[in-house]
């Protein structure tokens, strides 16, 4: 019988040598296996177990919850938040609005990467939008973790090293297991009704697609934000503020700029 994966994560209340040893010795009473331990934010410790069954957690967590040492304040099925906060000992911060928003400074480009990497290895159709200024890092972190998820990627638009506009592409590249990379500002500035018709051929494999400035993006398209799967917001800092008025003087200035964005 396979295993299920667990995430357990506590608040130390009385931090007194061999705490953690006795949660290990409680683990193995129970034959609940430990995959990895490290600390989380806010002074929270977390694991990723694993278990035969359900039962076994449900008595951890009772026994657990009679310990004075500490305040059990997450214990579940892992998810991939768990999994990147106990690999990078933080986590990525989800907006509290919106639960598909996920929010990046400059200084957590080992995070966003690893967190993109694991996106890329799911299989099937899936849009990921990302904000941020220029030369921040969006880019180059999305072809990083196209290294690390081993994934080809593919330029559709883009200006990270010459400006790409494509409108047709040959027949190996149409492989689902690629990476598509559309800069929505480029598209929406340079392209013609080709380019714009290869962007709907995309759109029909079951492959990733990321988009820079999904904003630009929807504008031009007959998609709209709620058809992204996840947006990521990389900024220089948590203060920074995203707006494509600097965009425009900084990219594309001249006159074919965004208006609409002054």
């Amino acid at each position: 019988m396979a295993k299920t994966e667990w995430y357990l994560e506590y608040e130390i209340q009385i931090n007194r040598p061999g705490l953690l040893g006795e949660i290990s010795s409680l683990l193995g009473m129970l034959s609940i296996n430990i995959v990895t331990i490290n600390g989380v934010e806010n002074g929270r410790r977390g694991m990723l177990l694993l278990a035969d069954n359900t039962e076994q957690i449900t008595r951890l967590k009772l026994i657990l919850q009679t310990m004075e040492t500490i305040i059990v304040t997450k214990i579940r099925k892992s998810k991939l938040r768990d999994r990147l906060a106990v690999r990078h000992g933080k986590y990525i911060h989800r907006d509290a609005d919106d639960r598909k928003t996920v929010r990046f400074v400059r200084d957590e480009l080992g995070i966003l990467v690893d967190f993109m990497a694991e996106l890329y290895k799911q299989e099937g159709h899936k849009l990921i939008g990302i904000r941020g200024m220029p030369r921040v890092g969006k880019t180059e972190s999305i072809v990083a973790a196209s290294v690390c998820a081993n994934k080809r990627w593919l330029f559709v638009s883009s200006t990270l090293i010459k400006q790409t506009v494509r409108s047709q592409l040959i027949e190996g590249e149409y492989s689902s297991d690629n990476i598509f990379i559309i800069d929505g500002i480029v598209s929406k500035q340079r392209a013609n009704e080709r380019h714009w018709q290869l962007i709907r051929e995309i759109m029909q494999l079951p492959a990733i697609k990321v988009v820079e400035h999904p904003d630009i993006f929807v504008q031009s398209t007959e998609y709209n934000i709620d058809d992204f799967d996840y947006i990521i917001e990389l900024r220089s800092d948590e203060n920074e503020e995203i707006t494509y008025e600097v965009v425009e003087n900084s990219q594309f200035s001249g006159g074919n700029g965004f208006s609409m964005f002054d």
